[in-house]
């Protein structure tokens, strides 16, 4: 399936980074956020992107255009860097269309503007590129093709660490309670499409506003509660807790980690 990437924001709520590079290029660890998300798709089958790209587009595109496999993969190197043996069985090769799609787009806009690469999908994957989760993507996707439903979203609880108040009328308290304890759900990033989405689509609109209320009155939208991990990079605090994460080589987003961390060592084989 094709999966398309929003590329093009300003990331104003982390301008420490985005002042300099685009926020999904931002690094975790070795490589971008934004490679971070496409390995999931990936590890999935899912290997070919479409990136809208927008503020900083030309480094985002320098990116790939000068990528090399050997950079993000276990590897030899031999003959003074002639030779780069790359260690993985099946090195993937992604497929990946940049286009250009203008800084003030907001996500409405964008997807719009590349709809003509994802004509003819049944179904189509999408994703505002700058979060992570442990989500599993083929039961998602399991449910929404039993479904009749034209679009589904990922909703997770609220990375808060507010104590919401339920206050009556009369400014009486009945209870504090956490975010993982109340009932408040948003939405995750992580769409689900059918091709007919577009006719429920008029250009200019926000996604998740106009588009998604035309669904919602048709009973069309869907969402996928999930409860465990899932994480934004919005702030330099998030960034913070994801390199943690990542130096610590705790990458629950990573399906390449569970199978390392499960293959046998050559001690207990």
């Amino acid at each position: 399936m094709k999966v398309v990437l929003f590329c093009g924001g300003l990331g104003t709520r982390i301008r420490e980074y985005s002042d300099s590079v685009p926020k999904p290029m931002i690094p975790l660890g070795h490589q971008p956020i934004l490679r971070h998300v496409m390995q999931y798709y990936s590890d999935y089958g899912h290997d070919e992107f479409i990136l809208c790209l927008g503020y900083k587009a030309n480094v985002i595109k320098d990116f790939f255009l000068n990528a090399r496999p050997q950079s993000f993969a276990d590897c030899v190197v031999s003959d003074g860097g002639r030779d780069v043996r790359i260690l993985e069985e099946n090195p993937k090769d992604w497929r990946v269309t940049l286009i250009d799609t203008g800084i003030w787009r907001n996500i409405g806009e964008r997807l719009w503007a590349v709809r003509n690469f994802v004509k003819g999908e049944e179904i189509f994957l999408a994703n505002y590129s700058d979060g992570l989760t442990d989500v599993d993507l083929d039961d998602m996707l399991s449910r929404f093709r039993a479904s009749d439903k034209l679009a589904c979203f990922l909703a997770v609880r609220p990375p808060l660490t507010y104590h919401l108040a339920d206050i009556a009328g009369d400014g009486r308290v009945r209870e504090f309670r956490t975010s993982t304890t109340s009932d408040i759900w948003i939405n995750g990033g992580y769409f689900l499409f059918r091709g007919e989405i577009f006719d429920y689509m008029r250009e200019g609109e926000e996604l998740v506003l106009e588009p998604f209320t035309r669904l919602i009155a048709e009973d069309k939208l869907m969402a996928c509660k999930h409860e465990g991990f899932w994480r934004s990079m919005d702030t330099l605090r998030d960034w913070q807790a994801l390199e943690d994460m990542v130096e610590k080589g705790n990458m629950p987003w990573s399906r390449q980690m569970h199978v390392r961390a499960a293959a046998p060592t050559a001690a207990s084989a």
